[in-house]
């Protein structure tokens, strides 16, 4: 923990840590171009404990992005490939009945794919409710129960999953419980014209990018440790407070817009990412600028909007924009 250490050593544990995520942001970018936004929220979101929904159109690289990233990470990794025919058992594993040595038989667990790290759940919109719903105790609690027996997952654990907001057919809505256990969503924008370039100069040419592993598991939970324990400043963790407490109707320029606000697992990720985000900058302390840097990834897919919002087609990315420019005119 952070308390526990001196000055010297608090200094010198957040210069390796600006230094190792800056090497594992800078792996990331021998195959991703641009794109650096969501490279660290990604990232932020891996070191917070949480887990992330990449949303974007098909050939953004969202999947490439997770693949990439579990090359950097000395962790255990497993993709899913969603679809409507997908079972639970098939995500968590079964119970199979095999015959021992003796010719007697007995019902033996055989693990599923979450059994993992990291597990990219590739187009996660696209399996029914059912299966989706088995995430969620692995998501939130990191273990996996069949039957009477509880299994634990291996830490650290993290859900990296994709959905394209475009094609709806095929597709079921994520519960509100599940997209609730995700610290982040994050939306992948569409290229430059100067990064598709760069793109289509990789990608055609035979460049093999040599990604390096750069964390390991103890290394990520060493980090995640030492921003629970690094200090934050009354004021930041204010601002983040109001921020969530507006979503329920204190913020008036956005009260008719909004059904539901947002839940105390939003102001969690508010103040854990501004943490992370200035230890990843090399800043011994967050400041507001980290909370409104993380408000949209971390309210965006927390806020259930109303009628009149979507019949005006008010985004949620709108609400929270005029979110934080009236909870600035308060502090002026």
């Amino acid at each position: 923990m952070a308390e526990s250490l001196t000055t010297q050593q608090v200094s010198e544990k957040m210069a390796w840590m600006a230094e190792r995520l800056a090497t594992l942001r800078s792996e990331l970018a021998k195959v991703m171009v641009g794109q650096d936004t969501v490279i660290e929220a990604v990232i932020l979101g891996m070191l917070a404990g949480g887990h992330v929904l990449l949303e974007g159109v098909p050939g953004l690289g969202k999947t490439l992005l997770v693949r990439t990233l579990a090359q950097a990470l000395d962790l255990q990794f497993a993709r899913v490939q969603f679809t409507p025919d997908l079972k639970a058992s098939d995500v968590l594993g079964t119970q199979v009945l095999v015959e021992d040595g003796q010719g007697g038989r007995q019902l033996v667990f055989q693990q599923g794919p979450i059994f993992t790290q990291v597990l990219l759940a590739d187009e996660i919109n696209r399996a029914t409710p059912k299966t989706q719903s088995a995430l969620l105790e692995a998501m939130q609690e990191r273990s996996v129960t069949i039957g009477t027996k509880t299994h634990l997952l291996q830490e650290p654990f993290f859900v990296l999953a994709t959905q394209n907001p475009l094609e709806m057919e095929g597709t079921y809505p994520l519960p509100e419980a599940q997209l609730d256990r995700f610290v982040f969503k994050i939306e992948v924008p569409f290229p430059t014209a100067e990064e598709l370039h760069a793109i289509v100069e990789r990608t055609v040419s035979g460049y093999v990018p040599n990604v390096q592993k750069v964390l390991t598991g103890q290394e990520i939970l060493a980090i995640h440790d030492f921003a629970i324990g690094s200090p934050i400043a009354r004021h930041v963790v204010d601002y983040a407070v109001q921020l969530v407490h507006g979503s329920h109707g204190s913020l008036q320029s956005v009260k008719r817009w909004i059904r539901a606000g947002a839940s105390p697992r939003a102001l969690q990720a508010l103040v854990m990412g501004a943490k992370l985000r200035a230890l990843l900058q090399g800043r011994p302390a967050a400041a507001i600028d980290d909370v409104r840097a993380l408000a949209k990834p971390a309210l965006r897919h927390r806020l259930l909007l109303s009628f009149d919002a979507e019949a005006e087609g008010v985004r949620a990315d709108t609400v929270i924009e005029q979110m934080l420019l009236e909870l600035d005119k308060k502090l002026r």
